[in-house]
């Protein structure tokens, strides 16, 4: 029998930019949102799994547009470091000592687990043994665009670098079909640790299989002069020259980039991801998003992985990413808070290739949140964007992902966590001596 949910009495938002609409019902049958309405117009609850939802808003889950998943492993492991140091005296060597499949596996659950306690209901991955990454989202529940990386040097999951396009390919093969939650994706990791042939192959890969394409692109001030066989050309300007940039493309970061960058950009197609915590911490810059936006780029929200953000809260990621926004433009007007909670919803999954994702409507993906709006600091309540400026995850009550109740009442219901809790502190006593 296909699974039903009712959910009565709440308050919706159907989508960021959607007016609050009280004393409503949806109804959810199978992985869609089959109706919604009035409550005077509400099913009778007796073949539903059902939900009150009084004092409770329910709105689109959460989508993380950027993560390393498994790096919960370095959560607080090399700290207050610029982007260089952190990523190459400190990163790359602990992943070459104690990244493996187990590694990838009960760390990418720990990070689903704050994810969905915290009101994401998708995300987008890109690490290391990319199909232990994809079974922990499917074995707890969350819908995943999980690329496998790309680098022209050896690494834990590609020893031979020469079979890094093959190994993703295989990747793909793998996962095309297993599961209605994960789509793989293709991820060469930046334009310093790719040269223009590997790029080139990654994105002919992408677009032959259907995959999306993910890079890290003009993160820093210097990438410029770290770019292989450079030619003097913004990173913008090398990756358009190679032709990559177009509709099946996602930029990450994006922060170093001109007017001129931003017009390509936006005539390409190209969609961008923005991680305004990570940049913060790591001294990066802040990414021209109201710019990006007015030119007509899709522009989604991501938290980057633990080890440089440090939390995985995209609530407490919406904040940051308005006020930033004013703080760099001078200008209080500038990133309104429903701009930032659309980055949040529906926004995030076009950036990241997924259009059924991101609101509430019928035959829309289930993909749900229902937020405690009762609280102290939630009162009074008058509209979303408060969300963006006053909730956290902790508010969040109930996810629901696909048409699964994945957690209720601020408990997570798919699996273990405090068995997750034990593993990966079990790995990270392993890690401690060389910090």
């Amino acid at each position: 029998m296909t699974p039903k949910i009712l959910i009565a009495n709440c308050t919706l938002l159907s989508g960021a930019a959607a007016p609050l609409l009280k004393d409503r019902f949806v109804t959810i049958k199978g992985s869609v949102v089959s109706s919604l309405g009035a409550m005077a117009d509400c099913p009778e609850p007796q073949d539903y799994q059902f939900i009150e939802a009084e004092s409770k808003l329910l709105m689109p889950g959460l989508i993380n547009g950027h993560n390393h998943s498994a790096m919960t492993l370095f959560r607080g492991f090399a700290d207050d470091l610029n982007l260089h140091d952190w990523l190459h005296d400190h990163i790359f060597p602990a992943e070459a000592a104690h990244v493996n499949e187990e590694m990838v596996y009960w760390c990418a659950r720990l990070a689903a687990a704050e994810m969905i306690s915290s009101g994401t209901t998708c995300v987008a991955d890109a690490y290391f043994y990319s199909s232990h990454a994809a079974r922990a989202f499917v074995d707890v529940g969350l819908r995943a665009v999980v690329g496998h990386g790309i680098v022209d040097f050896s690494i834990p999951s590609v020893p031979d670098p020469s079979k890094n396009i093959e190994t993703v390919e295989n990747f793909i093969t793998e996962w095309q079909d297993i599961s209605p939650l994960i789509k793989p994706a293709v991820f060469p990791h930046a334009l310093y640790t790719c040269s223009p042939a590997t790029l080139t192959k990654a994105k002919r890969l992408a677009d032959d299989k259907g995959a999306r394409f993910f890079i890290h692109l003009a993160e820093s001030k210097t990438e410029q002069q770290q770019i292989i066989d450079p030619q003097g050309l913004s990173p913008v300007k090398h990756l358009y020259n190679l032709g990559l940039l177009d509709h099946n493309c996602t930029c990450i970061h994006t922060v170093w980039v001109d007017e001129e960058d931003i017009d390509i950009l936006a005539a390409g197609g190209a969609c961008v991801i923005t991680c305004p915590q990570s940049n913060a911490k790591l001294a990066s810059g802040v990414a021209p998003v109201q710019a990006m936006l007015d030119r007509g780029i899709t522009v989604g929200i991501g938290t980057d992985g633990c080890a440089s953000n440090n939390s995985l809260d995209l609530f407490r990621e919406m904040d940051m990413l308005a006020k930033f926004q004013k703080l760099s433009a001078e200008n209080a007007v500038a990133m309104s808070a429903s701009q930032v909670l659309m980055c949040a919803t529906a926004a995030g999954g076009r950036a990241i290739g997924l259009n059924h994702i991101g609101t509430v409507e019928p035959g829309a993906q289930a993909d749900l949140i229902l937020i405690d709006n009762r609280r102290p600091h939630l009162t009074p309540f008058y509209n979303q964007d408060l969300l963006v400026y006053g909730a956290t995850g902790d508010d969040v009550d109930s996810v629901i992902i696909g048409g699964r109740l994945i957690m209720h009442k601020r408990k997570i219901l798919s699996f273990d966590v405090n068995e997750t809790i034990r593993k990966v502190q079990a790995m990270a006593e392993m890690v401690r001596p060389s910090v």
